[in-house]
């Protein structure tokens, strides 16, 4: 039996209407989900296959910071699939530098963290102290080196053209054909 602690916020997201998302998740990680709308603790047990049950948390997580169900459900699609959060307030002194580097990571009415959805193919949420990212291994690694930068004082100039070589990278492929 696995434990998370989901927010407050978020337990009504988890439980879904009726309970739907909360069904959802127990049918398809193959899971029981005993959840405590009190304190936020979720007790997560396996009933099924053990390998699905392993990503049960990470689902049930990644609804917890702010994720759809649908995206975090999605980490079940494919087992390449990953979750990640990346801890802000390690990257910063204090409260308002908290909020200064939300707001380069955010951007203006939500740009730049929507080109980092856009050009990476990944899913990012930030709430709260930390910032949340579902994709593949290399859209994850894109979008936390984006991140990286960003919270290193990088200007947003610099990142979009690090996020545009690494769209570039990402969807183009290896071409199998040899030239000569």
């Amino acid at each position: 039996m696995q434990h998370v602690k989901v927010p407050q916020d978020r337990i009504g997201v988890l439980i879904g209407e009726g309970g739907e998302t909360m069904r959802e998740i127990e049918r398809r990680a193959e899971v029981r989900l005993d959840i405590d709308s009190e304190s936020g603790a979720v007790a997560i047990d396996d009933v099924g296959d053990p390998v699905l049950g392993m990503l049960a948390p990470d689902v049930v997580r990644a609804i917890g910071r702010g994720f759809t169900p649908e995206a975090a459900l999605s980490i079940l699609d494919d087992e390449l699939r990953t979750f990640e959060l990346v801890d802000l307030e390690s990257h910063t002194r204090n409260k308002n530098d908290l909020q200064r580097q939300k707001g380069r990571l955010i951007g203006e009415n939500g740009r730049t963290r929507e080109l980092m959805e856009e050009l990476t193919g990944a899913e990012v949420v930030i709430k709260g102290t930390t910032l949340g990212v579902i994709g593949q291994p290399e859209e994850v690694e894109a979008v936390r080196r984006a991140v990286g930068m960003i919270l290193d004082g990088a200007p947003h100039g610099a990142v979009y053209s690090f996020l545009e070589r690494k769209h570039n990278e990402l969807t183009q492929g290896f071409d199998v054909r040899q030239s000569g």
